[in-house]
């Protein structure tokens, strides 16, 4: 069982890859061609992102795939086969996973010892595609462990699971991007999805809007609960922490365990 799960997720992995690889490519060429904020010239940034995401990338398969694998092999009940198939349950368990990862991500803001992790992301000076990968590891191996608790508990398919990761990756590059959309289509779209102005204002150096916008693929949660930002984007935004400037790439892995983590 356990060779056939590491399998499965060996050739749904290299699929997620390709799906966010190319999400990646054609928001990153996207974003400089329509760019909604004009970028910074200094490519210390862009090398702190793809520092972090590099280390994040390397230990992957040594730390986040065993752990999903894990959770695979020791789910708490077995669902009855009507509930194993069909896009209705898969729809439904990625909604699931959807509002999970809101309350797990207002946990990571509220909870001191997980914002200590996260806001590595939150040191960033300005968004875009790169900003989706900068996270640090164990913001990210945290993450995975706390998403078994919906999954062994729900008994949740390993291909839902994963389906869900390849769609909530791509909607991360997507509201993370610079990419400027025609202000009705994402006026509309924001009505489902968050867009890259929701998540703009999540980022904004104010801290009563850095504790807001925490939904990742459906917007709705922020509303339903009462933590959307009426603050809306532009173009003179300061994006990072109040009064805190972003660190060099050894700082940011360091944060979390000094004792001052500003």
């Amino acid at each position: 069982m356990e060779g056939a799960v590491q399998s499965f997720l060996s050739a749904a992995g290299g699929a997620k890859v390709l799906a966010a690889g190319a999400v990646f490519a054609l928001l990153f060429i996207g974003e400089r061609i329509l760019s909604a904020a004009p970028p910074p010239r200094s490519r210390q940034r862009l090398l702190r992102n793809l520092g972090l995401w590099a280390i994040v990338l390397a230990a992957s398969p040594l730390i986040v795939a065993p752990i999903t694998a894990f959770g695979a092999n020791h789910l708490l009940w077995e669902r009855p086969d009507a509930w194993r198939a069909g896009l209705v349950i898969l729809a439904a368990d990625i909604v699931l996973l959807d509002l999970w990862t809101y309350w797990m991500h207002r946990a990571w803001h509220r909870v001191p010892v997980m914002w200590r992790f996260h806001k590595v992301h939150h040191f960033d000076e300005f968004l875009d595609t790169t900003s989706a990968f900068r996270f640090h590891l164990g913001e990210v191996v945290i993450s995975a462990a706390l998403r078994l608790i919906p999954i062994m508990a729900l008994a949740m398919p390993l291909a839902h699971v994963l389906a869900f990761e390849t769609v909530f990756i791509c909607a991360v590059i997507f509201h993370h991007s610079n990419l400027r959309l025609p202000a009705g289509f994402e006026r509309a779209l924001s009505k489902l999805m968050v867009t890259p102005s929701i998540h703009w204002v999540h980022h904004h150096a104010v801290m009563k809007d850095t504790h807001s916008n925490y939904a990742a693929i459906f917007s709705l949660w922020d509303r339903l609960f009462a933590s959307r930002s009426t603050t809306p984007r532009t173009r003179e935004m300061k994006i990072g922490l109040e009064s805190v400037e972003d660190k060099p790439l050894l700082r940011l892995i360091l944060t979390p365990f000094m004792r001052s983590a500003s």
